[in-house]
């Protein structure tokens, strides 16, 4: 693999990031440092072939390359520019590729501070479910400079089979909001029409797989309709309400500085804070269909 960089470094290994990272050590074939303030997920990566540091601070020291997989726009501004962080010591990356799901402005913000430290930025949020992170086979889409995607393609191909560039700083978080925007909208529509039709007499399990056979079809319907919808299978370990009320709550923000009236993105906005609010936060988001259900 010929590459840009000779050291890489990979911060939070939660959900996504632990399969991402993985990826990373079977395939770069160079060494990838981490961190996390999870001692399990360290020791599963060290399990992996990772090499483990105690603080971003020392991670930043050894890698050229940054990537970062962490909760909010809040964890991400905290490790590049917080004490500690990767910009505070003598020593620090190029490049730092962000592929958390993060606030546009506040996204372009960071990258312009980071570039006052002659550190270039990607942000290159990801797509798809755990599997998809796990297989090697996720969406990325790219937002930055097209020579800072050239030199961290290699890289992002060891963890993604869709690298997309989509455009300046920021662009990536746009596609990925909008991704996530739609498919919470269609979820809740889905719950919505799935509780309309099993009051009026027909098995839920049975309306969904007849619809994916017809136009209603969509990658909604088939993943989270048929197999978490229908059965009222809501799980933790997936992506969760909490999480999907980030997303959407991004995509308002979006929303109101672009001059839209988003009426069923608010609509869905409510539904998932009821979630949250009535202790449903760390399971699968479908769960939303309990509030349709009492409202």
């Amino acid at each position: 693999m010929s590459v840009a960089f000779r050291q890489v470094g990979f911060i939070g290994l939660g959900v996504m990031g632990q399969h991402m990272c993985r990826n990373l050590c079977r395939k770069a074939a160079l060494p990838v440092h981490v961190h996390d303030i999870n001692k399990q997920a360290m020791e599963q990566a060290l399990e992996d072939g990772a090499v483990a540091h105690t603080s971003v601070r020392d991670l930043a020291a050894h890698a050229e390359v940054v990537f970062l997989s962490l909760p909010s726009i809040d964890h991400v501004e905290q490790v590049c520019l917080g004490d500690g962080g990767l910009l505070s010591g003598e020593r620090r990356p190029r490049l730092i590729v962000d592929t958390s799901t993060s606030d546009v402005a506040r996204t372009r913000a960071l990258a312009a501070r980071l570039a006052e430290q002659d550190v270039r930025f990607l942000d290159a949020p990801v797509a798809r479910m755990p599997e998809a992170a796990r297989d090697g086979t996720l969406l990325i889409m790219v937002g930055g400079a097209p020579e800072d995607l050239d030199a961290a393609r290699p890289l992002l191909d060891c963890m993604g089979s869709d690298v997309v560039h989509c455009g300046g700083t920021g662009c990536g978080q746009i596609v990925k909001i909008a991704n996530n925007m739609v498919l919470m909208m269609n979820v809740a529509v889905l719950a919505e029409t799935l509780l309309i039709c099993e009051r009026a007499g027909i098995d839920g399990g049975q309306l969904l797989n007849v619809l994916a056979t017809g136009s209603a079809a969509s990658q909604a319907l088939n993943v989270v309709g048929i197999r978490a919808l229908a059965p009222r299978e809501f799980s933790q370990g997936r992506f969760s309400t909490a999480y999907a009320l980030k997303d959407v709550s991004l995509a308002a923000s979006l929303a109101e500085a672009s001059g839209v009236d988003a009426a069923i993105l608010a609509r869905t906005r409510d539904l998932l804070q009821s979630a949250v609010a009535q202790g449903d936060g760390q399971v699968y988001f479908p769960v939303l269909i309990n509030q349709i259900a009492t409202t």
